[in-house]
């Protein structure tokens, strides 16, 4: 555990988009189409305005895509930053002051089961990292979980709107799009409950009321 400790501080690499991550991208997602075709049944429907809200739901989600995975990438560069920040500090340190930095920075329930011990060992180890970077920098593997952020929240848009281009009557293709919003509601719930260790049935649930609810405050809003 203290390795990995280690090198979350001193490099903050980790694999391309977690469970929790991958089900809020998609949830964001579902949550701005949902609002164009609940907008979509307050204005009517008929065959033009079909038209105008698949091009307007595509377009939003494009959009809202690429700027939530820019600020992925903000995201991922101040953190790496800040563990920079971190190292420089741990290393002019005195010991004392040095273990309480790296105590700081983990959660309290990794610092919890780490000893007095370990933490010096992260620290004389840190101790031997030579010439931290002046600046952070993006890996490769960061751009890839930018792109993946872009695609979770674009692609959920198609499930939802793909039974306004094969149905004819308007009416029935909302009916089918909005159960179809509400089964990927869930099973983004069950993943989330899975990954968080809670109920993943309960915690489906619970993602499909906090979706409804959300769409409906955004359309009452004028969102």
């Amino acid at each position: 555990m203290a390795n990995a400790v280690l090198d979350s501080i001193i490099t903050s690499r980790k694999r391309l988009l977690d469970p929790i991550e991958r089900s809020s991208e998609v949830l964001f997602g579902l949550i701005m189409v949902l609002t164009f075709t609940g907008s979509f049944r307050a204005a009517g429907a008929d065959h033009d305005s079909v038209g105008r809200m698949l091009a307007a739901a595509l377009g939003c989600n494009m959009a809202w895509g690429v700027i939530d995975a820019v600020m992925y990438l903000l995201a991922a560069l101040s953190q790496r930053g800040h563990n920079l920040t971190l190292l420089r500090e741990v290393q002019a340190a005195q010991p004392a002051r040095g273990r309480r930095l790296i105590g700081d920075a983990m959660s309290d329930d990794v610092a919890a089961v780490l000893t007095d011990a370990d933490f010096e060992s992260i620290r004389t180890r840190l101790l031997q990292v030579h010439k931290p970077r002046a600046h952070a920098r993006l890996h490769p593997s960061d751009y890839q979980a930018a792109f993946g952020v872009f695609l979770l929240v674009f692609c959920s848009t198609f499930p939802v709107v793909l039974p306004f281009l094969f149905v004819k009557q308007p009416e029935r293709a909302l009916r089918i799009s909005n159960l179809i919003a509400i089964i990927m509601l869930f099973f983004t719930g069950v993943a989330y409950g899975k990954f968080a260790g809670e109920n993943p049935w309960r915690v489906g649930v619970i993602m499909v009321l906090i979706g409804i609810g959300m769409v409906s405050l955004t359309i009452v809003l004028g969102g």
